[in-house]
């Protein structure tokens, strides 16, 4: 569902922004718009809460999620909010990098 920014329906981008609104912080609406904000970081130092930035229907940016560990993150896509792995094939061959927003 793409605009969904609410627990009826989200898409990738408000479902972190919905996340992070909860904690005080606001995020910019879009995947792309997200992968400006907070500080880079590695994939080897991901840590719990990092935004984790994919390419996948679009060049750029179109796709995020939260990382929580263990190579696991939380995303929501067209099958709704679930854990995705980063070694999935499909993530893997996508995976634009990393975010910290929380310090």
């Amino acid at each position: 569902m793409f605009g969904g920014m609410s627990p009826s329906g989200f898409d990738c981008s408000g479902f972190t922004s919905y996340v992070y609104k909860s904690f005080g912080i606001n995020l910019p609406r879009t995947a792309s718009g997200q992968a400006g904000v907070g500080q880079p970081v590695s994939e080897s130092n991901l840590a719990p809460g990092d935004l984790v930035l994919f390419e996948t229907y679009e060049k750029g940016i179109s796709h995020v999620g939260i990382y929580v560990g263990n190579r696991q993150f939380i995303d929501a896509s067209n099958k709704g909010v679930g854990f995705s792995n980063l070694g999935d094939n499909y993530y893997r061959t996508r995976y634009r990098g990393a975010r910290r927003i929380l310090n």
